[in-house]
């Protein structure tokens, strides 16, 4: 998940001065007892305000995406089991052995961008395209050319595909102000006003606050219809067949790949590095891609290293200790997602307006910037057209539009921006 307060376009800058070989753990696995003499209940605090952020907007991202193809409450419960029960389990393992946070999510740009794609091609296929999309990630990292697969798409025009696919969800704010003020109008209103406010923005973050304020205003309004989901509570996990189609696989495996590597990948090391960690990046990176094609079996998306929520672990505390925040955020994961028809039922519950209000709110900062990495610095005109390519709704070959975009921006900036390759080659 992108971090809303970190600036993309570092992201390269990040991992090029990572070390791309495989790392060991720099410190023994801890034992129970030093677990146990760690823990605090200001890191408790941190691994419960990121499981909080992770189970709001970032859950209602996925619902609209699910709605967009009409997946069934028992296959949205399948993919919430996936990307809270496994990457929950990576993460408590993982920050174990390696003593430091490393909070692992699913992508929330690949999520905006299977949303589009489901309108046009079958929930099979693009479990193929999960699948496939693993192998690739994992076989990167497995050569030790991270680098080098992050340096071959200039990052402005990657953001600037970011932005075209989260824009729609920015226009679904404004929408559902009009169409349902009742509901959306106190979620926008909350959510500002805590952002506005640097003491409550501390104590409350304003999706966390913007997301309880809507549910007050359904509940409140009558709105609230439990009546018509599924009376399950306890995960059943959907083994789902995956089919591998051309068409899926050109126009979701790069692009997703390039999500989890480059946007979100790289936002967790940022995060990370800032806080005076050095997350094992090769590591990461096959992890991210053996867990995705795991997923994958059961309708989940593919994993990648969290950048807000990682902010919030390493938020505050001795660095030494902050890993058992990591370890309370993936226990309480597999816990939410051991439960996960009865979440969804009640996010199902709610009406279009909230998911959609919640859902775009939470992408606000993401997209804002995502705009400024694409637009601030070079490669400006092959920025602008991939954006335009990428909002277009353009299909061509059965093949969607965040792929074109790619192709086309690369192509406008190699004509007429090629000073632009040799500096981004020459930055250190």
């Amino acid at each position: 998940m992108v971090a809303p307060h970190t600036r993309p376009h570092t992201a390269t800058a990040v991992l090029d001065s990572a070390d791309d070989r495989s790392e060991r753990p720099a410190v023994r696995i801890a034992r129970p007892r030093t677990v146990l003499r760690d823990v605090g209940p200001a890191y408790i605090l941190n691994g419960v305000v990121g499981l909080i952020f992770s189970a709001s907007g970032p859950v209602a991202i996925i619902l609209a995406a699910g709605a967009a193809g009409n997946l069934t409450a028992a296959e949205l419960s399948s993919w919430i089991f996936g990307v809270f029960v496994l990457n929950g389990a990576l993460t408590a393992v993982a920050s174990w052995v390696y003593r430091m946070p490393l909070a692992f999510a699913w992508t929330i740009p690949g999520t905006v961008l299977v949303g589009a794609s489901l309108q046009h091609l079958a929930w099979a296929e693009v479990l193929g395209a999960f699948i496939l999309t693993g192998v690739l990630i994992a076989a990167i990292g497995l050569t030790g050319r991270v680098r080098a697969f992050m340096s071959a798409l200039p990052t402005p025009i990657v953001m600037a595909m970011v932005a075209g696919v989260f824009l729609q969800f920015g226009v679904d704010v404004v929408t559902s102000v009009g169409a349902d003020p009742v509901v959306a109008v106190p979620v926008v209103a909350a959510f500002f006003l805590l952002g506005c406010h640097r003491v409550l923005r501390r104590w409350m973050p304003p999706i966390i606050g913007a997301s309880l304020v809507g549910i007050a205003a359904v509940v409140a309004s009558g709105q609230f219809d439990l009546e018509r989901t599924s009376s399950d509570i306890f995960a059943a996990p959907v083994v789902q067949l995956p089919e591998f189609t051309v068409r899926a696989i050109v126009e979701l495996v790069i692009p997703l790949a390039i999500t989890v590597i480059v946007v979100q990948n790289g936002q967790g090391v940022a995060v990370l590095r800032s806080a005076g960690h050095r997350p094992p990046v090769t590591v990461v990176t096959v992890a991210c891609g053996v867990m995705s094609m795991l997923a994958a079996f059961i309708g989940s998306i593919s994993t990648c290293l969290a950048g807000p929520t990682n902010a919030i672990l390493v938020a505050d505390g001795r660095r030494e200790r902050q890993y058992t925040a990591a370890l309370t955020f993936g226990l309480l994961a597999v816990l939410v997602g051991l439960f996960a028809p009865a979440f969804v039922a009640v996010m199902l519950a709610m009406p279009a307006a909230f998911i959609a209000t919640v859902g775009g709110l939470a992408l606000l900062g993401a997209l804002q910037n995502a705009f400024r990495a694409a637009f601030s610095g070079g490669f400006t005109l092959g920025a602008l057209v991939t954006f335009l390519v990428t909002v277009s709704d353009l299909t061509v070959l059965n093949i969607g539009a965040p792929f074109w975009g790619l192709v086309a921006g690369v192509v406008a900036a190699w004509l007429v921006e090629r000073n632009d390759f040799g500096a981004s080659k020459s930055r250190p």
